[in-house]
């Protein structure tokens, strides 16, 4: 696409109204382009997408930040641009059906957004430094929230904040500048630095969120799973400490297993598994709960015989998924490779669920393409 055919893209995104969702009944959902204003005074738009109730009035609003690809080099140039807020689709319908606007942003770098990828962690993996990545996207997470609580739909002085790993530490560096209107900061599974079962310089990033914790004063929830390979409980928990002793105000649960990497419980999981924890939390800031949207459940699809433990948890996620574009591919030993996120066309889902089932089983093909069977 060229130049003009680009800004005409993003000219269409920018404007797109918000329109009532044939597959979310009694939602509306949008696709913006935000402006934000960051620390030096620039300004940038980041691609978001909004999703609230379908009537009027002001609602308590929660933003939601993605993580990072742990690729690296072009690999994480492509994975970058391929990410988009449909990513956290799952959680931000949940909190929409319980009556929040739920707006997912990209950070600088990431989908459609403005500005280039700013968050490089400087300094080898056993001197990592954390704290000045941490701070630049925080920089987009505030100025996402000082956009929208001028919007007519946001109730200014109810704001959440939600972030799933990398964008776990972007909001809990976010509350360290104690931003205006934000009530509540929800970290799922946040770390940085990671891949399965390595993180590099852990006690530099205990200690960097350390000093996040120093000025935070926003309570907080931290959630991991048991399974999460990529930020382990474990490490969760030093975090967590460090934070508290600092003089900020959090607390932590421990979600059971979700198939084999706890670390996708919140994207790809259905929103029973972590809900009831996030219910509490709630309650607790005196924050609406209740379910003000009942949506229809999603077509049934009979599973394939013979699957594992695991791909049947991934496959009742599968279905149970707040999109079409996605794709569930397995082989007939019952393994599978379930693709619910990060891809922006059908195509791109089903091209995905078959790398990732031949690159671990060889021989594969697709089940399900969207919310039906795949044909033949």
């Amino acid at each position: 696409m060229g130049r003009l055919g680009c800004t005409i893209a993003l000219l269409v995104l920018l404007l797109s109204p918000a329109a009532a969702d044939p597959a979310l009944p009694g939602l509306v959902r949008q696709g913006r382009l935000i402006p934000i204003t960051l620390g030096d005074g620039s300004q940038v738009k980041l691609e978001t997408m909004v999703i609230r109730p379908d009537r009027p009035g002001r609602f308590p609003l929660v933003l939601l930040v993605h993580g990072t690809n742990p690729a690296t080099g072009q690999a994480f140039r492509a994975a970058a641009a391929q990410q988009s807020p449909s990513d956290l689709l799952n959680p931000a319908v949940a909190f929409a059906q319980h009556g929040y606007a739920a707006a997912s942003i990209m950070r600088r770098g990431f989908g459609r957004s403005e500005g280039p990828f700013a968050e490089t962690l400087s300094g080898p993996c056993d001197d990592r430094d954390y704290l000045a990545a941490g701070r630049i996207a925080a920089e987009d997470v505030i100025g996402a929230v000082g956009t929208l609580r001028d919007e007519p739909w946001v109730q200014s002085d109810q704001v959440l904040l939600m972030g799933h790993s990398t964008g776990g530490f972007a909001v809990t560096a976010a509350a360290a500048s104690n931003p205006a209107g934000v009530v509540g900061v929800l970290n799922f599974e946040g770390a940085h630095g990671s891949v399965p079962g390595r993180t590099c310089s852990p006690d530099h990033l205990v200690a960097d969120v350390g000093i996040f914790g120093r000025t935070a004063r926003i309570p907080a929830l931290w959630i991991y799973s048991e399974n999460d390979h990529y930020a382990p409980p474990a490490l969760g928990r030093r975090m967590l400490e460090t934070y508290v002793a600092s003089g900020a105000p959090a607390q932590l649960q421990i979600l059971p297993p979700f198939g084999v990497e706890g670390h996708a419980v919140l994207p790809m999981g259905p929103a029973d598994i972590w809900w009831p924890a996030v219910e509490s939390f709630l309650n607790r800031l005196r924050l609406p709960s209740s379910l003000v949207v009942e949506l229809p459940p999603p077509a049934a699809i009979p599973p394939p015989s013979l699957l594992n433990a695991a791909c049947t948890g991934y496959f009742d996620a599968y279905v149970k998924a707040w999109t079409d574009v996605k794709a569930y591919a397995w082989n007939r030993d019952g393994h599978c490779s379930s693709v619910t996120v990060a891809q922006r066309t059908i195509d791109d889902a089903k091209s995905e669920a078959m790398r990732q089932c031949v690159a671990a089983w060889k021989e594969c093909s697709l089940y399900a393409v969207g919310q039906a069977l795949a044909p033949g």
